[in-house]
């Protein structure tokens, strides 16, 4: 399967590389194109992963493309993005954006990957081992499920990371907001 990753560049998202280390037939896109260039890239690919940080409106591109006005992926990628069945969305709040434009796959609400992040989301206490260790195991898991179909990688994340998230109260928080609709 051919899949296209867009993962905008920023220090504080480099754990998600994890996620799609094992898919063998992928693009990988980090900054530096257009949007036009992004809509034809999304066209040539069978599964489109979007990962980083984001907001209802879209995923953030974090000054790594150009004319894009903060956002890679937004409302004019919705019409695209409908014909797949098969994304991924990460990022805060990307339930959001997949519900309100009915869009198809595995995608995240609010995702803690940051103690600032948990201070915001009243986990108080929260320590930045456990940040780590969420999001470690939360790529790891993800990664081993990366090349199967949405239903498969959704049953078995919830799984295998809520084997963490019964020790782990950050892995806990994210785990109640993985979501899948097909």
């Amino acid at each position: 399967m051919q899949t296209l990753i867009i993962h905008p560049k920023d220090s504080t998202t480099t754990f998600l590389e994890l996620l799609y280390g094992t898919i063998p037939d992928k693009t990988i896109i980090r900054g530096g194109v257009s949007k036009e260039e992004i809509k034809y890239l999304i066209q040539s690919h069978e599964r489109v992963m979007m990962l980083g940080h984001g907001s209802p409106s879209g995923l953030f591109s974090v000054g790594s493309f150009p004319d894009t006005n903060g956002y890679i992926i937004d409302q004019t990628m919705v019409e695209l993005l409908n014909r797949k069945r098969d994304n991924i969305f990460i990022w805060c709040n990307a339930d959001c954006f997949v519900n309100h434009y009915r869009l198809k796959g595995f995608y995240s609400g609010m995702f803690i990957s940051e103690v600032e992040e948990a201070d915001y989301c009243r986990l108080t206490d929260t320590s930045q081992n456990q940040v780590d260790e969420s999001n470690q195991r939360f790529g790891e898991i993800f990664s081993g499920f990366a090349n199967e179909n949405i239903a498969s990688i959704y049953k078995n994340v919830l799984t295998e990371y809520g084997k963490l998230a019964e020790k782990n109260p950050v892995a806990s928080y994210n785990c109640k907001r993985l979501y899948m609709n097909q």
